[in-house]
């Protein structure tokens, strides 16, 4: 298919090109040269005519008699002529015909009488016509000269200027005949050559596998091939991040279900060693508690698969306040065996463009988080505020806090804050991380209640105006 390659396409565009160009020139050429042999034509036979003038009787007749030939050059009267190169080959007698003052023929071209065309009446003025005699056409020049009393008229046959033209137009549409081929070949390499660095990418593309990966690196780049070796880099390097991260996902999946699992094991095989049936009884409650953490991890490890694919979800207006009701009454029981006091507050009606089971997730995370880091016996204050073309979501509690040092790192999969004795995955805070840039959301971490504990904020583009404040304890 023609059209497949970008080598054939550029080589007929640059060839039409050019051959249009050619066309085009020619085409001038041609019409250039059949002005200037027509005036070059007027000029001789005007001089052709003045020169008749001046002759007396006598020469007169006896030129009449012989032959004018008025070629430039004689086919074959050169040795070693190339005909084909001649520009006026063809045979070009030129006839005349002198008058006296009171019409009188002085002298003429026998020739005229075999073309009728003896008493042929003068033009009145003196200038160029084209006849026909004979049913030849021929050109003439009319030469009213009054100091003499002569009036001369010349005729020649109008095959001069198309023989003359024709060569012309030959000597112009050879070589571009004979260069035109030449040209495609040049054409034709030089493209090759210029498309090389693209032939060098696609194999070093090619030798690329999930083993390697590294930038392509063909050297000199032309200009235009640059931006795609850039995009091809960077796609590359975003592919290996991705399964770099896969890789690292997998291992720490791998390796934090172990553990839950182990456990589950263990306290299994205490219940079928344990002939005493209460610490069987307590041995099988840590086993449901074992396989509710597996689960719960499973649930938050396909939950990040999802958002890292950046899965399409139906958004919908929601109230974050509403959702974080709920999300406070199902850790409600968790908050009461710590004896913590959880408040909600602020803009209760201001409204974000989210999926609400996602919303629902991230609040259920940072409570379930401010819970379980927070003291015993302490405070959670969960915050709604519609700030500007924002609304802002935030969790603080005055637990014990996490270092400075270690705060860029709480989003991170997996990880958990130095000195932390809590149970958990470390997943949690990834989750909220992950949801909030799938809404375009803002994730800020600081100092939480009267300085103490932690503060997550999660900053949401307002889907409306706030239309009431109001204050609910929970």
């Amino acid at each position: 298919m023609m059209g497949a390659s970008i080598r054939r396409r550029l080589v007929l565009l640059v060839l039409a090109s050019i051959a249009l160009v050619w066309g085009i020139a020619l085409v001038s050429s041609y019409g250039q040269a059949t002005r200037e042999v027509s005036e070059w034509e007027e000029a001789r036979l005007a001089e052709l005519a003045q020169i008749l003038a001046l002759l007396d009787e006598r020469n007169l007749t006896i030129l009449a008699n012989a032959r004018i030939d008025v070629r430039e050059e004689e086919k074959g009267g050169e040795p070693g002529a190339n005909d084909a190169d001649d520009d006026d080959a063809l045979p070009r007698d030129a006839l005349f015909q002198v008058h006296r003052a009171n019409g009188e023929v002085l002298a003429g071209s026998p020739q005229l009488h075999a073309l009728n065309a003896w008493d042929l009446p003068l033009p009145a003025v003196s200038g160029t016509q084209d006849i026909v005699l004979g049913g030849q056409r021929f050109h003439s020049f009319t030469l009213r000269d009054a100091a003499l009393g002569h009036s001369v008229r010349v005729f020649e046959p109008a095959n001069t200027r198309s023989d003359l033209v024709s060569g012309v137009a030959s000597r112009i549409a050879r070589p571009t005949l004979i260069g035109l081929p030449v040209l495609a070949v040049l054409v034709w390499l030089s493209i090759g050559w210029s498309l090389a660095p693209l032939r060098v990418l696609s194999e070093a593309i090619r030798a690329r596998d999930i083993h390697r990966l590294e930038p392509v690196d063909i050297g000199r780049v032309p200009t235009e091939v640059r931006p795609l070796v850039d995009a091809i880099n960077q796609l590359l390097s975003r592919l290996l991040h991705s399964l770099e991260r896969e890789r690292a996902f997998t291992a720490d999946a791998a390796h934090e279900l172990k553990t839950p699992l182990a456990a589950i094991k263990v306290q299994a095989q205490v219940a079928l060693a344990e002939p005493d049936t209460a610490l069987q009884r307590v041995a099988m409650e840590r086993v449901v508690q074992g396989v509710d953490r597996s689960a719960r991890l499973a649930e938050q490890l396909l939950l990040l698969a999802r958002l890292d694919v950046h899965e399409k979800m139906s958004t919908e207006p929601i109230e974050p306040a509403t959702v974080a009701k709920s999300a406070l009454l199902a850790n409600e029981r968790n908050a009461q065996q710590k004896d913590v006091s959880v408040m909600l507050t602020g803009d209760l009606r201001a409204e974000i463009n989210a999926e609400p089971v996602l919303i629902g997730i991230l609040l259920d995370n940072l409570i379930d988080n401010a819970i379980k880091y927070g003291r015993v016996g302490g405070r959670i204050e969960v915050a709604v505020r519609h700030v500007g073309a924002r609304v802002r979501l935030t969790v603080s509690d005055d637990g014990p806090g996490v270092a400075a040092s270690e705060l860029d790192r709480l989003t991170h999969r997996f990880f958990r804050a130095t000195g932390n004795q809590a149970t958990g995955s470390g997943l949690g805070l990834s989750i909220v991380a992950r949801i909030a840039e799938h809404f375009g959301a803002n994730l800020q971490l600081g100092a939480g209640v009267d300085g103490r504990g932690l503060t997550v904020e999660v900053s949401f583009p307002a889907y409306s105006v706030a239309q009431t404040s109001g204050y609910a304890p929970v």
